[in-house]
């Protein structure tokens, strides 16, 4: 019996120990996407239990940032890559060896789909573009939107919805896209128009597709699988790329410092297996493997966006370096501006609107002056390309705002930008009711 105990012991030391234990994923992703993921996952490896923390890709960088090392989440999974760059940059993710599919291809375009040095890896791809809703827009007699330009027009004014970059990874990924694909002063114009057409700036960036989805809204700017779920759920929503897009990897990478690595490299291993990928095509997740679509055969659904074509013929090739050297600045910039005057930002946007529907026939030189004078006040950047392209300037804004000679600084700063859009939108309102009058 002795023996026997002894054996069975030695035996024990000599297996490899199952794996159990929690793996911890903070991630933005929507729950429907998550619980498919935990339930495949955990019928695959049913000795580990998969934890969801579900923050905006913000959040998420700050939480993994402010928690001590073996306390962390042990994975992040999100769709903006520069949001890796970040948590690499700040040496907050982990080399997460032998994990990586073979079968995926090294680069989506000229993008590569992961990390060259190894810190995550390209679960997804994803682009940016227009959710609309078909029956809002018959409704209220809109254009189908085919790019970012169109939902500048007069005629979407009140119709569109957006949330901030600061609140939304994907977010920061479109207006990054709009500022890289246009230029620093024509993609903040572009911006600036279209948030001044905006009916909301929402929480996260779960609103503006649920309210495209609802009818509240007629149509914004989302990551794709947001309107093409909600094309293949059946809501009376559809989809465009704009030609100003971008198809870039979402990513899975492991925490430094995470408590479970083992099991959390299990989990990231399982998300790009084939199996892993296959879950991406439900209906209700509907989005871009980064496996090759040969891999699946007749699952592809008919139409299904080509992630290599779009690529091809988009006019962004998108530089996740520089979007991480201004990821703050870019956030500041459209707080200050935008979300937190949003309301001066409508009024003069409308303004300017009516003045030019008024000038349309009349032509009055004076009246189209004083509307030039208008939009160049309401629609430019508050901070040049100039200053905005300065390394000391970016460093500024992503020194984490710890010590306090920086935040007096940046807060400072943030301050004068606030007041300024609020002086610009209240003057470019008055000019352009001034150009109205003359209009008559």
């Amino acid at each position: 019996m002795h023996r026997l105990l002894a054996l069975a012991a030695l035996l024990a030391l000599a297996a490899p120990p199952a794996l159990a234990g929690t793996v911890t994923v903070i991630t933005s992703f929507p729950k429907e996407l998550t619980a498919a993921y935990r339930a495949a996952f955990e019928k695959r490896h049913p000795a580990i239990k998969l934890e969801i923390l579900n923050k905006s890709t913000v959040a998420s960088i700050a939480f993994v940032r402010e928690t001590a090392a073996g306390q962390r989440p042990d994975v992040f999974w999100a769709s903006a890559p520069d949001a890796f760059e970040v948590l690499k940059r700040d040496q907050l993710l982990a080399r997460a060896q032998g994990v990586a599919n073979p079968k995926v291809p090294a680069k989506i375009g000229n993008y590569p789909i992961n990390d060259p040095e190894g810190f995550y890896f390209g679960q997804a791809l994803a682009g940016y573009g227009i959710m609309y809703n078909t029956r809002y827009l018959k409704a209220n007699k809109l254009e189908a939107p085919r790019e970012w330009t169109d939902l500048v027009k007069p005629q979407w004014f009140g119709h569109v919805a957006m949330t901030a970059p600061s609140r939304s990874g994907t977010m920061h990924l479109t207006v990054e896209t709009i500022l890289q694909g246009e230029g620093w002063d024509k993609g903040w114009n572009q911006i600036l128009q279209m948030a001044g057409n905006s009916a909301q700036i929402t929480e996260r960036s779960f609103g503006v597709p649920d309210g495209i989805n609802n009818g509240q809204f007629g149509g914004g700017p989302v990551i794709d699988f947001f309107g093409l779920a909600g094309k293949y759920s059946g809501f009376p929503v559809d989809f465009v790329y704009p030609q100003m897009t971008s198809i870039v990897p979402a990513n899975i990478a492991l925490i430094a410092g995470s408590r479970n690595e083992t099991e959390a490299k299990t989990f990231i291993q399982f998300a790009l297996s084939q199996e892993g990928q296959e879950i991406l095509l439900d209906p209700k997740i509907s989005r871009l493997p980064v496996m090759a679509y040969g891999a699946f055969g007749a699952k592809i659904p008919p139409g299904y966006p080509d992630p290599v074509a779009i690529a091809r013929r988009s006019k962004v090739q998108f530089n996740a370096d520089l979007s991480e050297s201004r990821y703050s600045l870019v956030q500041s910039i459209f707080d200050q501006t935008i979300t937190f005057r949003l309301k001066e930002l409508q009024a003069a946007t409308g303004a300017i609107h009516e003045a030019e529907a008024k000038n349309a026939a009349k032509k009055n030189p004076q009246a189209a002056d004083l509307i030039r004078q208008a939009r160049a006040l309401a629609f430019a950047p508050v901070v040049s390309a100039q200053i905005a392209d300065q390394a000391d300037f970016q460093k500024l804004f992503a020194s984490n705002k710890k010590e306090v000679a920086v935040a007096k600084r940046i807060t400072g700063l943030e301050e004068t930008w606030n007041s300024k859009a609020r002086a610009n939108y209240e003057k470019a309102a008055e000019l352009a009711a001034q150009a109205a009058a003359l209009a008559r």
